[in-house]
């Protein structure tokens, strides 16, 4: 069985208007995981554009093997990209119950390709399944609503990691900066550290000798259920970006901890509403009160809320 994460950055997508589809959809596409309706958009209160969503799903949370993601149904301003991708570490040591080594790793490619078969359904392959240097099984897929997957049979004797882990693209205007992003990314958030990084070593593409080819690092208390995220620099030229098509969102106990995180990642003010946040890099961030659902459950709550920047708990 796969680690529960001790999740603090939680990985949202932005649908136009599928996020209930998108979820029942993962639900079969995906091992050990379940999606259910949130929370809903009201009634009365909306901005004109939210008007047809009156009485819709706002968001839909996706469990995926102990680690949580979250649909939002909105228009069609955003949609993902593979700039922020989402990587499923399917590990052999999972798989225990297969019975011994051969089998679990056998299990372990079987549901790797069930699920690739799922997702890339209707999709889009941007790196075939195959044997790679680093993996004998991987490949990546762009599935029928715009969301890039990454799938990778992983070593079971290396160090364990949860099976979805967030994945970050630094291209087009971001080219090159993933070692920068990194480092402030383990500077703002506390018991965070960074794990292994891989130059390139010499040119490829746009990428630099000193550019990262593969790095990832720990948000959270080292251990098992420890949150793993990745990042990486293009070694191909991309004409896209970081967008709020996918965002991470971090819930806050409190005010004092929302203003912290607004202060070290906000660089793009005209960016800022309703929680959300675009940081130096271009990658988007909802900081928000971890009882934001209790929250807007308030009268009025949602109609103040679009109309803040940062989120000011005492004011919803």
């Amino acid at each position: 069985m796969a680690p529960t994460t001790l999740q603090r950055i939680v990985p949202n997508i932005w649908c136009v208007g599928t996020a209930a589809e998108a979820g029942a959809f993962y639900a079969t596409a995906l091992p050990h995981t379940s999606s259910e309706i949130e929370s809903r958009y009201p009634t009365e209160g909306l901005l004109e554009f939210q008007e047809p969503l009156a009485g819709e799903p706002l968001t839909v949370a996706v469990d995926v093997w102990g680690t949580r993601l979250v649909l939002i149904n909105a228009g069609g301003e955003f949609r993902p990209n593979p700039s922020l991708s989402l990587m499923l570490n399917f590990d052999p040591l999972f798989f225990a119950d297969a019975g011994d080594e051969a089998a679990q790793a056998a299990a372990a490619r079987a549901a790797l390709e069930r699920s690739w078969a799922a997702l890339s359904d209707g999709g889009r392959v941007l790196m075939p399944l195959a044997e790679y240097p680093f993996s004998p099984c991987y490949g990546w897929v762009e599935d029928r609503y715009g969301v890039s997957w990454q799938l990778i049979l992983t070593d079971p004797d290396g160090d364990p990691r949860p099976f979805m882990m967030p994945s970050l693209m630094f291209g087009g205007a971001a080219q090159n900066r993933a070692a920068e992003a990194v480092a402030l990314y383990t500077s703002v958030f506390p018991d965070a550290a960074v794990g292994t990084l891989v130059p390139y070593g010499r040119e490829t593409g746009p990428a630099t000798p000193e550019a990262i080819m593969f790095g990832e690092f720990r948000i959270g208390a080292p251990g098992p259920g420890a949150q793993w995220l990745t990042a990486m620099d293009s070694g191909v030229s991309q004409d896209f970006t970081f967008t709020p098509g996918m965002s991470l969102e971090v819930r806050c106990p409190d005010q004092a901890e929302i203003d912290r995180l607004w202060d070290a990642l906000s660089a793009v003010p005209e960016a800022e509403a309703c929680g959300w946040l675009t940081d130096r890099f271009g990658v988007s961030w909802q900081i928000v009160p971890e009882n934001i659902g209790e929250l807007m459950e308030r009268p009025g709550a949602f109609e103040r809320m679009l109309t803040m920047k940062k989120l000011v708990i005492a004011e919803l």
